[in-house]
This record gives structure tokens, C-alpha cells and sequence, in this order.
């Protein structure tokens, strides 16, 4: 992976960016698409949209991901300072206690850790806490002296930050979907570079992680010819992994193309078409209720729009370790350029009866 892309990725990593407060991470992602874009813009709750304005009789199609990430609201403050978290998106308790966190303030973050009770005192049946359950101590004695450094509502991030494990093997929190967004730039950019005749969308969508409602917004404000919807998907390449409930993803195995449900079936084709002619490996990833994306979001807006899914492989999902491998990403990237690049030649969009 070249510099600036591979700097864009941990500025993308870097940022908080938790459901409902993604303004910073937004921003970040603005700043590197616009220079590729004839123009960008964000709408009322921060999506963001850069266009490649393109021939008036090609096709429109947006690439995209979601900007948030999961993490935690302080709920409430104790009468003895310590801070009682409530969830934001599908945040896991059983990974929380025992961690770093940062809690995002106004007049500037606030480091707490997630208590745990030491495994001498704890009870042998302790099945894992529930988010009730968890407390943050922020170092102070005193409801008064937390409410001088926090409020309520504030959100809440933990503090791990990017490892490169290997060359191409990276951990984070976050991943899922910053990569999704990097790859939607990165395409945008491939594409724009390549002359693409169509008009493309390059998309950083909000709040994917509390109900795809900033899909839901977007797709009604553009009403494009067809979205693909760049998020992560379960890699079970590791000891004990459930791969019986899933489709058996692997790092490193190149991106997965969704089937089923709310993926649309010449998409599917025109992504396994360009794939096949770029020589990029495919996986398949059978998704037959719903993707869980912001396809779910997209495809129902304005009357019906395609929709395809396409998953960077990710271990240990909804954890402060998420792990992926970057030439999975690098070639979603090319993957998404090509498409937009020859758009053209698949369009229109829709299912022959």
C-alpha cells in the first residue's frame, strides 16, 4: 500500500468517530476525497458525498461505507464519580471490562478504565457482565468532581489504537467501517483517474450502526442507478471460530461478494464480471435475511434503488481488535473502481422478467 493511502487509513482508524458523533471522522474523510472530487458536501446529520460528474446519459452509482463505530453514551454518574456507560450500536460487554476508554468531552477527552473485579474475589459462575453491569472510573471521589469533566450523553470510545501486526495484517477498533469508507474514497479515486464516463458518488454514511439511517437519508437525496455498499464480514480463520454459522471467509482470500436477499442479482454478475477480467479473487458470502448494512437501507429508499453488498474479511468483529488484512482492501478498492469505471456497459440495473 502506497503512503498517502496507507496514512489516510490510520487517520480514518484514529479518529473517533461512535454513531451519533462521526463530525471528526468525517472530516478526515473529506479532506482526502475532495481532492479528486468536482465537488463534496454533507447533509443536515454529517453524511458525507464527494461527485465525479460524468456524462448525462451514463449511469449514477454511488460507492460507499459508514463512517461510525460502536461505543458507549455515559448514561449516568454515581454519587461517588464513577460512570455508569449505556451502549451505542451492538457494543460487546463480555470484551469491556478490564479496558482503557476515552471519554469524548466537551472541553477535551477524559481517560477512564472499565473496572473488573479481581478473579481472586469474583464468583465462579460469573457468566460475563451485562452493560448495566460495567463502571468507568475516571480517578475522582465524587459525582460533583466527574460532572467538572464530563456530562451526560458524552460519548465513549476505548483507547486502543492501530498495530500492524505484519506487513498487510492490522488491528484496530473501528474497523468495522472505516475500511468500508477508505475503499469507497479509494474507488471514487481509481475511478475518477480512469476517466469513468459515469457519475460517481463516493458516500460516508452515519449512524449504519444504530439502524442504517443515514443510508435511508442518502438514498432518497441522490436516487442513483445503483450503490454498492462496502462493509465488513465475519472471517472464521482462526482456532475455535463458529464457521457453521457463517460462510467461511478468510483474510487474505480477497473481498466477498454478498447473495441473497437484499443484493441484486445483476450487480452481483456485473461485480463477479469485472472481478473475473481484473483478476482479483472473489468470496462468496450467502446473506439470505437481510445484510445487516446499509444496503438494507439503500435498496428500499426512492422507490427502489440496487444494491449490492461487497465484505472486507474481519476477525473478531464488535471488539476494541478487530483484524483484516489490507490486500483484501487494496483489491475491494480496485474492485469498486473498475465497476464504476465500466458501469456503462451493465446498466440499467434490473432483473429480467
Amino acid at each position: 500500500m502506497d503512503d498517502s493511502p496507507r496514512d489516510f487509513l490510520v487517520d480514518l482508524l484514529e479518529t473517533p468517530s461512535p454513531s451519533g458523533y462521526e463530525t471528526r471522522g468525517q472530516r478526515v474523510w473529506l479532506d482526502y476525497v475532495e481532492q479528486c472530487a468536482d465537488d463534496v458536501r454533507t447533509d443536515a446529520y454529517g453524511n458525507a458525498i464527494a461527485v465525479h460528474e460524468g456524462d448525462p446519459d451514463a449511469p449514477e452509482v454511488v460507492l460507499t461505507g459508514h463512517a461510525d463505530e460502536i461505543g458507549f453514551i455515559v448514561r449516568s454518574i454515581d454519587e461517588n464519580g464513577f460512570v455508569r456507560p449505556g451502549r451505542i450500536g451492538g457494543s460487546d460487554p463480555s470484551v469491556s471490562r478490564g479496558q482503557h476508554v476515552t471519554i469524548h468531552a466537551a472541553d477535551g477527552p477524559v481517560e477512564g478504565v472499565v473496572g473488573q473485579t479481581a478473579i481472586h474475589l469474583r464468583e465462579e459462575d460469573d457468566d460475563g457482565p451485562d452493560v448495566s453491569d460495567l463502571w468507568i472510573d475516571v480517578g475522582v471521589e465524587s459525582e460533583e468532581e466527574a460532572s467538572e469533566r464530563l456530562e451526560i450523553g458524552d460519548p465513549i470510545t476505548f483507547s486502543s489504537t492501530v498495530s500492524w501486526l505484519s506487513e498487510t495484517r492490522l488491528a484496530a477498533r473501528g474497523i468495522d467501517n472505516r475500511v468500508g469508507t477508505w475503499a469507497a474514497a479509494e474507488g471514487f479515486r481509481e475511478a475518477v483517474e480512469a476517466g469513468t464516463e459515469a457519475t460517481v458518488y463516493a458516500v460516508s454514511t452515519v449512524q449504519e450502526e444504530v439502524g442504517v439511517k443515514g443510508a435511508q437519508m442518502v438514498g432518497f437525496d441522490l436516487e442513483p442507478d445503483a450503490v454498492v455498499v462496502v462493509d465488513v464480514g465475519h472471517a472464521v480463520d482462526y482456532p475455535s471460530a463458529p464457521s457453521d454459522k457463517t460462510s467461511g471467509m478468510e483474510l487474505g482470500g480477497g473481498p466477498a461478494l454478498g447473495r441473497g436477499s437484499t443484493n441484486h442479482p445483476v450487480l452481483f454478475e456485473a461485480l463477479r464480471s469485472v472481478a473475473d477480467d481484473r483478476k482479483i479473487d472473489v468470496q462468496l458470502e450467502a446473506l439470505g435475511v437481510g445484510t445487516g448494512t446499509d444496503a438494507d437501507g439503500f435498496f428500499t429508499a426512492a422507490g427502489g434503488i440496487p444494491s449490492q453488498v461487497v465484505s472486507v474479511p474481519n476477525r473478531y468483529m464488535h471488539t476494541p481488535v478487530e483484524v483484516i488484512d489490507t490486500d483484501d482492501i487494496e483489491f475491494v478498492a480496485a474492485l469498486l473502481g473498475a465497476f464504476a469505471s465500466s458501469a456503462h456497459e451493465f446498466a440499467p440495473f434490473a432483473v429480467d422478467i
